[in-house]
């Protein structure tokens, strides 16, 4: 099951953006018109599963993401690897390279990238 719905990750955009909000706050966010009882739903939700807390100031609830975007982004990679591509990144990585199809200094710079990563994590430098 996806980490989040696409009501659910637009609501953690606008927060992860702009901070603790109220809900008037974040419909005014919305990239389409969304109606109050579809944007509590989308609160009521992430709060239960634990990526959003809820502060009561005065009469008004503000709203804060609690799951940060990085590991949010992780979670949902690593579900599209296990989902779509049999548990293979190799297999994600050459479908992303043959669906953008990057020019040669956009690949040299992915190499780039990938052989410091490697250096980095095997505590050897070039």
């Amino acid at each position: 099951m996806p980490q989040f719905t696409a009501g659910e990750l637009e609501t953690m955009k606008i927060l992860w953006t702009h901070g603790e909000l109220k809900p008037a706050e974040i419909q005014k966010h919305y990239s389409k018109p969304i109606k109050n009882p579809a944007l509590r739903s989308y609160l009521s939700i992430l709060l239960e599963k634990g990526h959003i807390t809820r502060t009561l100031v005065g009469k008004a609830y503000y709203y804060k993401a609690k799951t940060r975007q990085k590991s949010a982004f992780q979670k949902m990679l690593g579900e599209l690897v296990d989902n779509f591509c049999e548990g293979s990144s190799e297999t994600l990585l050459v479908n992303l390279l043959k669906k953008e199809k990057l020019t040669e200094k956009e690949l040299l710079r992915i190499k780039e990238l990938a052989d410091k990563n490697s250096n980095s994590s095997t505590g050897r430098n070039k």
